[in-house]
């Protein structure tokens, strides 16, 4: 995926260095792997949303929270230690870093954080994460291009919800974007790390999974739901939501009954 970090850092190993890619306005538009397995959350669940508003919590220091928002409103580089929160409220103390991303004409564009968990920190690293930008802008932010497309992409799916149309395919979207099929499965596959065809699925069962979830929808049949989250083949819909969940409609479904 873009953004991947590659390179090995004195006392980081790669998979640590949580990424956060935001647009000018700090909305998230891509985070890499690391940052999903830190924190717990999917992609889907903090495309759009702003860092703090799903990391910071109860004891995260409003001072520190005041210093980067002082800093990126001067669109200055920020370093810090801040106490953030994972998805499943388990607070977690990190080294923080934020720079602010300028085109060639000194225009703010974005915003790249880096975060390290200070558990997984070796005691003896003295690197300073705000020497990463040099590194990862020279190799990582060239294609800013695909992650503004991809960007594009998710807004359009989500405001939209075309993802319920069994019928979508990536010609009608591609359109919809002003682009073609070419570049917008080469995005797709770079920033997903999978087809046009999964992408989409991915927004389907995150759907669905509320969908299940819902007490108005006890006793409704589970391919009945699937349709009404874009599923049009029974057997397709079984199959890809094992592979998305590790369980069965049915076994999700038990598992979920009494909460």
């Amino acid at each position: 995926m873009l953004l991947s970090y590659k390179k090995n850092m004195t006392g980081y190993k790669p998979t640590e260095v949580a990424v956060i890619l935001t647009d000018e306005k700090k909305s998230i538009i891509w985070v890499n792997d690391a940052f999903l397995t830190i924190t717990g959350y999917s992609l889907f669940e903090v495309l759009g949303k702003k860092p703090g508003s799903i990391l910071q919590g109860q004891n995260t220091s409003k001072e520190t929270i005041e210093l980067i928002s002082k800093s990126l409103k001067k669109q200055l580089p920020v370093e810090t230690q801040i106490i953030n929160y994972r998805k499943s409220g388990e607070p977690y103390s990190c080294h923080l870093a934020i720079h602010p991303v300028f085109n060639d004409k000194k225009v703010l564009t974005n915003f790249i954080a880096f975060e390290m968990d200070e558990s997984t920190k070796s005691p003896e690293s003295e690197y300073s994460m705000l020497q990463v930008q040099k590194k990862y802008k020279a190799s990582s932010l060239e294609p800013m291009d695909e992650v503004t497309l991809f960007r594009r992409l998710n807004t359009l799916i989500i405001s939209k919800n075309l993802f319920l149309d069994p019928d979508l395919d990536i010609k009608l979207v591609a359109v919809g974007l002003k682009s073609n099929t070419k570049y917008l499965s080469q995005v797709v596959n770079n920033q997903f790390g999978n087809n046009f065809k999964h992408y989409i699925n991915q927004f389907r069962i995150d759907k669905l999974k509320e969908v299940i979830k819902d007490p108005k929808n006890k006793g409704v049949n589970l391919f009945d739901m699937a349709q009404q989250c874009g599923f049009k083949n029974k057997s397709t819909f079984h199959k890809v939501f094992r592979e998305f969940t590790d369980a069965t409609p049915k076994e999700f479904l038990m598992q979920n009954k009494d909460k």
